[in-house]
């Protein structure tokens, strides 16, 4: 009968805890106040707003395809082809907190953040580091994809 309960448990035991919405948010608060660097990886010393996702996806089990030697302003749909290369995210249509938020200032979408439910976190060179502030209107008219993390709760 105890061989039996314990067979039942292993299971439970040993099954990883699916990530949860928080989780993404709190790891890229982890990134809050790291210094901007083109291409950076480096939590703390320097991330791009590519970095502040693969920070966070590191931090969820996954396991991100790098581009390198990714220009500035990404042209030509390489930010799209990037995004959707990844296994470990799918596009949406409806934007809730902890989506990836993909965003263009002008052509080509260029830019990334992560959407908490009032506020975005990325990296964000025109202000030198990572920082989190409001999704206004501004910032809400850039988006032009949303992606979500798989297999979240």
């Amino acid at each position: 009968m105890a061989d039996s309960a314990l067979s039942r448990l292993t299971p439970l035991i040993c099954a990883k805890a699916m990530p949860k919405t928080d989780d993404i948010i709190n790891y890229a608060r982890e990134c809050l106040g790291t210094p901007y660097l083109h291409q950076g990886r480096l939590l703390g010393l320097g991330l791009d707003c590519a970095g502040v996702i693969a920070h966070v996806a590191n931090r969820l089990g996954f396991e991100p395809l790098e581009t390198p030697g990714y220009a500035r302003t990404p042209s030509q749909g390489l930010l799209e082809l990037a995004a959707d290369s990844q296994d470990w995210l799918y596009r949406v249509s409806d934007m809730q907190p902890g989506d990836v938020l993909m965003m263009r200032f002008i052509g080509d979408p260029q830019h990334v953040g992560i959407y908490t439910g009032e506020n975005i976190i990325h990296s964000y060179e025109g202000i030198g580091r990572v920082v989190e502030h409001r999704l206004d209107k501004k910032w809400t008219a850039r988006i032009i994809r949303i992606y979500r993390f798989k297999d979240v709760v």
